[in-house]
Order: C-alpha cells, then sequence, then structure tokens
C-alpha cells in the first residue's frame, strides 16, 4: 500500500545493518501517554468484489464481510487494536455511502468515535479529515493509523510491535514511524521500503530512516529488494498529530488547509455538511503516493518479525488465507 514509481532500472542500493544501531532514544520510565487508534475503514475494497460477492451476495467492502466464522474484517481489526488503543481513543474512519453495511456493525458506539467521509476520495483526504477532527481535541496526541484489511497471525506480536512503535513515536516526535514486516518472500503485489541509516533504537528494536518506497515492483525487483534486506510496508503508521499534519502540510498544504479552515468556523451539528462542501472542491489523493512517498524524511521505519501479516487486498491472497484459517483446527488464527 506504499506508493512511489517503480522501476526495475533505477539504483538499488543494498541495505546492510551496521554492527552499531544507531544512537540509543532515552527510555521513558512514565510509560507512554494514552495512544489513539484510526482505523481505516472508508474504502470501496473492489479489488475484492470478486470473492466477497460470493460469501454476501452483494457489493459490501470486504471490511463489511466476514471472510471467516461471524466476524468482519471490521470486528477483528477493533478486537486487536483493543489490545494497544483504550476504546474511548479509538476511532472508525467510514463512508457515508457504505452506511447500510456498517450500521449495525458500529450500533451502540459514541457518535463522536465515527469520522464518516461523505464518499471515498482516497486516502489522503480521509486522513487529513481525521487527523484535524483529532487535532482539535488532543493536538499533542500519539496516533496511529490502522487499515481495516488486515490478517494477523499472531494477536499478541502485533500488539508488541504497534507499542514498540508508539514508544518511538513518543520519543522521536519529529517522526512518522511505519511498521515494516521482515518479508518472506519476494511478493510482487505489496508495496516495499528501501530502509536508510540507523536513527535509534529503544530497547533492542532499532528504527531506520526511509530511502525510498518500492510500490508493487516487477518480479525481479521483488527479488533484488528481498536480497537487499527491503521490507513490506504495512501502511501502519503510528506518530504524533503534529508529524503528520506536518508532512502534509510540505506535501499537501492546500488539502490541509481546507479541513483546518473547517474546523475553525464550524458550527455545531454542521459536520457533515462542511465536509461534503468540502469534497466537492478537492481533488482525490493518495497518502502513500502524495505524502509518504514524498516527504521520507519525515518518516521511519520499524521492521518487524513473527506477526504472520497478510493484506488482504487481493482475492489470491485472501482465498489463501482463508484456507488456512479453515485448516487451523487450533483455533489461534487471528484475522
Amino acid at each position: 500500500m506504499s506508493s512511489s514509481a517503480d522501476s526495475s532500472s533505477n539504483e538499488l542500493l543494498f541495505f546492510d545493518v551496521p554492527d552499531s544501531h544507531g544512537p540509543q532514544l532515552p527510555t521513558q520510565d512514565q510509560g507512554l501517554s494514552s495512544p489513539w487508534g484510526i482505523i481505516l475503514a472508508g474504502g470501496e475494497g473492489k479489488r475484492l468484489l470478486s470473492l466477497t460477492r460470493k460469501i454476501t451476495g452483494d457489493d459490501r467492502p470486504k471490511q463489511f464481510c466476514a471472510l471467516t466464522g461471524i466476524k468482519t474484517l471490521l470486528d477483528h481489526t477493533r478486537q486487536r487494536l483493543s489490545r494497544v488503543v483504550p476504546e474511548q481513543n479509538t476511532l472508525l474512519l467510514l463512508t457515508q455511502t457504505h452506511e447500510r453495511f456498517y450500521t449495525d456493525q458500529v450500533r451502540g458506539l459514541p457518535a463522536s468515535s465515527l469520522l464518516i467521509q461523505p464518499y471515498n476520495h482516497g486516502t489522503a483526504p480521509a486522513i487529513a479529515y481525521a487527523l484535524t477532527r483529532l487535532n482539535s481535541i488532543a493536538p499533542n496526541a500519539l496516533v496511529g493509523f490502522f487499515p481495516s484489511d488486515h490478517h494477523f497471525e499472531s494477536g499478541e506480536a502485533f500488539a508488541a510491535s504497534v507499542n514498540q512503535a508508539f514508544l518511538h513515536a513518543e520519543l522521536d516526535p519529529k517522526h512518522v514511524v511505519l511498521l515494516g514486516i521482515v518479508p518472506e518472500s519476494a511478493e510482487d503485489t505489496y508495496g516495499w521500503i528501501e530502509p536508510g541509516a540507523p536513527l535509534h533504537s529503544v530497547g533492542g528494536a532499532h528504527v531506520f530512516e526511509v530511502r525510498r518506497f518500492w510500490e508493487k515492483p516487477s518480479r525481479n525487483t521483488a527479488r533484488r529488494l528481498l536480497s537487499a534486506n527491503c521490507i513490506w510496508n504495512s501502511f501502519i503508521m503510528v506518530g504524533r498529530v503534529s508529524a503528520f499534519l506536518n508532512a502534509l502540510r510540505r506535501s499537501l498544504p492546500d488539502l490541509l488547509f481546507s479541513f483546518e479552515s473547517m474546523w475553525d468556523v464550524l458550527i455545531a451539528g454542521t459536520e457533515q455538511s462542511a465536509l461534503r462542501e468540502i469534497f466537492s472542491k478537492i481533488p482525490a489523493h493518495d497518502f502513500s503516493h502524495d505524502v509518504l512517498s514524498v516527504c521520507p524524511s519525515d518518516l521511519a521505519v520499524l521492521p518487524v518479525h513473527g506477526t504472520g501479516w497478510t493484506d488482504l487486498g487481493e482475492p489470491e491472497r485472501a482465498q489463501a488465507t482463508l484456507r488456512l484459517q479453515k485448516m487451523d483446527v487450533t483455533g489461534s488464527g487471528s484475522l
């Protein structure tokens, strides 16, 4: 889900982890500030419609589908995130045109926990909306963004990795930390991150600069990326609200200004009408391509192992994961 124009002719700088992993950040004795989590559940799920139609009989996006058992991918994401983020600090980013599909799943949640965009206009407007809303109530907050179409075999490893990312973001407020998945294969349908020099380490976990992104590379390039110790981009991002806003301000200043201006003059009860007006005027933007790829100096990457991560965006991957889940007689698997 990362994005940068891939070209196999571009030079790939092979990455070696040095013996010294950069400076140690000071440890934090007081523990983490209470973090926030925003679940990205506003996408259309078009790539998986061929599968989800067979399961549900309609065109609901995959995050509102129960691919195994009775829990939807959104349910699994909320359950997984509850290990890390308090429920009252968890926000759902949804799309109004999907309301018939998610009404039952959000029943009982306070309206303040729901961020409802009028329609899907790309990930950058959605994230800008969420960030500026959060900035209006908790400007110094730590926040993580979590896609709702992921599978993790180990919920414990997921929680440990996200907590480690939050710790890095707590102690290094200038960088947005991306969770990078240490790859198992030369996957050419994932986005890859080419790490740069080590930035710092905390508790034995090392964070690196982001040199560049490789989006869905050719098979040959994917093999080179694997050999060069590059890592998969999970699109799980953690950082201070201010760090995200700074990246947006440098890459899409007009987009950010549109949402910041809305909160400056918003009258109670008019949020949805104000959003409709903004969405009608702004162009669609992709956060990976239009923000992350053009602001690598604002980013850091934390390589993680042992989570059993899969992006369920492609039918073949989703079907392979479903087959494994059906074979899991121990019940230890966790979407």
